[in-house]
C-alpha cells in the first residue's frame, strides 16, 4: 500500500470579515477604546466566517491531486494550510516529505536578491547542501530559460521570468510533494506546455506527490489521477477525475444561467451612466459549457435613465485570468428615451475559442454626430462560461485562457426593440 505523505484530518479555516488592524498598536488601542466606549461589540468578536470547515483528506505517495471549484469555494486557503503559510483554526495537518509551493509569481523570492542567490536560498531552506544545488544548477538554469539574466535582481524580473525561475527551482530541487497554485498562466505557450509535461512526468516517473489547482478542466484531465471538488468550504466530492469535472461544471453551471444586476455598484469615473442593464438571461441551454463551435444565446434587460439617440452594446471575452480575447459590438444603433425599458437577445459563437473559463464584460455605448464613443454603462464580470474539448491532445492549444486570436462572432444583433 502506498505511504500516505499529507493527511488533513476535521481541518477549520477561520477568518474575520472587514478591517482588522489600524498598522499600529497605537492606532489599534485607539480604536478598541472608542468602540468599547460606545458599546460597539465589535471589539469581541467580529464578523467572522469558516473559509473551510471540517475537511478531511489524504494523499498518497506520487498521487496527482487536482483541486477544483467556483471562486470562493476555499482553494486558496486549502493551499496555504498545506504550504503552511497560514495556520488551521482546528484540526490538524501532517506532511511526511519537504514540500515546495509556487502559489503566486515570485513565491519563495527576495526580490533584492539575484537568480542566482535565490536558487540557493531556496534549496537551502528545502534542507539541501550547497554541493546538492551545485549539481542542480545547471539543469534549472538550462530548464528556466533565464539565461544571462541569472546574476540580475529577481527584483528586476518581468512576472514571466519570475514564474519560469521559480517553477523551475520547484522541479530540480530535491522535494517530494509539489503544491501549485493556476500562476503558470503568466508564462508563455511554449513554456507553460514544457511546466505541465514536467509536473507530469514529476508524479509518474520521479514518484512525486503533486497537488495543483486550476479553472482549466483540460490540464486537470492531463495531470491529475484524482480530484477534488470544493464548494463553500466544504468537500462536494473526492475521487475520480471526469466525475469530479462533471460536478464542478454542473454546479457552475445551475447558478450561472441568470444574472441580476440591479444592486450592481458601477465605478462611473468620468462616464455618465445613462443606461441601466438590470439583468442577463441564457437562452435555450441548460448549461453555460461550450462545445468548441457551439452558440451561447443571451437576453438582457435595460433601462434607459438618460435619452440616448444612437447606443450600440458591447461584448468582450476574456480568459478566468483577465486576459482579453475578443471584442464585439452589435450591427444596430438604439435609439431610446428616459424611463423607457427595452430587451436585446445576443449571441456568440465559441468557435476560435480553446479549452478553459471564460468572463464577459457587457457595456453600452453612445455615439456623438462625429463617431466618438462614450461609455455609459458597463458590468464587469457580467457572464461566465466554459469551453470544454474531451479529445484535445499535447499537439494543439491547452491553455486557452492565454489564446489571443480575435473571437469569431457569429451576431450581436439587438432582435428585441423597445418594449
Amino acid at each position: 500500500m502506498s505511504e500516505t505523505v499529507i493527511r488533513f484530518d476535521n481541518v477549520s479555516k477561520e477568518y474575520r470579515r472587514g478591517q482588522i488592524g489600524g498598522g499600529t498598536l497605537r492606532e489599534d488601542l485607539a480604536d478598541w477604546m472608542e468602540k468599547r466606549s460606545r458599546g460597539d461589540d465589535a471589539h469581541k468578536s467580529g464578523d467572522r466566517f469558516l473559509a473551510l470547515e471540517g475537511v478531511s483528506f489524504t494523499v498518497k505517495r506520487g498521487e496527482a491531486l487536482g483541486i477544483i471549484g467556483q471562486n470562493g469555494a476555499g482553494k486558496s486557503t486549502l493551499l496555504k494550510l498545506l504550504s503552511r503559510v497560514s495556520a488551521p483554526t482546528s484540526g490538524t495537518i501532517s506532511f511526511n516529505g519537504r514540500v515546495a509551493s509556487m502559489l503566486e509569481v515570485g513565491t519563495g523570492f527576495h526580490r533584492e536578491l539575484t537568480g542566482r542567490e535565490n536558487i540557493y536560498m531556496n534549496g537551502a531552506i528545502l534542507g539541501m547542501s550547497k554541493r546538492e544545488i551545485d549539481a542542480k544548477f545547471q539543469q534549472i538554469l538550462e530548464f528556466s530559460e533565464i539565461g544571462e539574466f541569472i546574476d540580475t535582481p529577481v527584483k528586476r524580473y518581468s512576472s514571466g521570468m519570475y514564474v519560469k525561475l521559480a517553477f523551475s527551482v520547484m522541479a530540480h530541487l530535491d522535494c517530494e510533494i509539489m503544491i501549485m497554485d493556476e500562476v503558470l498562466a503568466v508564462g508563455d505557450m511554449a513554456f507553460q506546455k514544457k511546466c505541465i509535461e514536467r509536473m507530469a512526468g514529476a508524479s509518474k516517473d520521479d514518484g512525486r506527490t503533486l497537488l495543483y489547482v486550476s479553472h482549466n478542466m483540460n490540464t486537470i484531465r492531463q495531470l491529475c489521477d484524482r480530484c477534488i471538488v470544493l464548494d463553500k468550504g466544504h468537500i462536494l466530492y473526492d475521487g475520480d477525475v471526469e466525475k469530479a469535472i462533471s460536478i464542478y461544471m454542473q454546479n457552475m453551471s445551475e447558478s450561472r444561467l441568470s444574472y441580476d444586476y440591479r444592486n450592481y455598484v458601477r465605478n462611473c469615473g468620468s462616464w455618465e451612466h445613462k443606461i441601466a442593464i438590470d439583468s442577463l438571461e441564457v437562452l435555450e441551454r441548460d448549461n453555460v459549457v461550450l462545445k468548441a463551435g457551439e452558440t451561447l444565446k443571451f437576453r438582457i434587460s435595460a433601462r434607459a435613465l438618460r435619452d440616448v439617440p444612437a447606443m450600440k452594446l458591447r461584448l468582450q471575452v476574456a480568459s478566468i485570468d483577465g486576459v482579453v480575447v475578443g471584442t464585439a459590438f452589435s450591427d444596430r444603433d438604439v435609439s431610446v428615451r428616459e424611463g423607457v425599458s427595452f430587451t436585446a437577445e445576443l449571441k456568440f459563437s465559441a468557435c476560435g475559442l480553446s479549452c478553459g473559463s471564460y468572463t464577459c464584460v457587457l457595456a453600452a455605448f453612445e455615439y456623438n454626430s462625429v463617431g466618438e464613443t462614450r461609455r455609459i454603462d458597463y458590468i464587469e464580470d457580467a457572464l461566465r462560461f466554459e469551453v470544454e474539448d474531451k479529445e484535445l491532445s499535447w499537439d494543439r492549444n491547452v491553455f486557452g485562457y492565454v489564446k489571443l486570436t480575435p473571437l469569431v462572432v457569429d451576431s450581436l444583433e439587438v432582435e428585441g426593440r423597445l418594449s
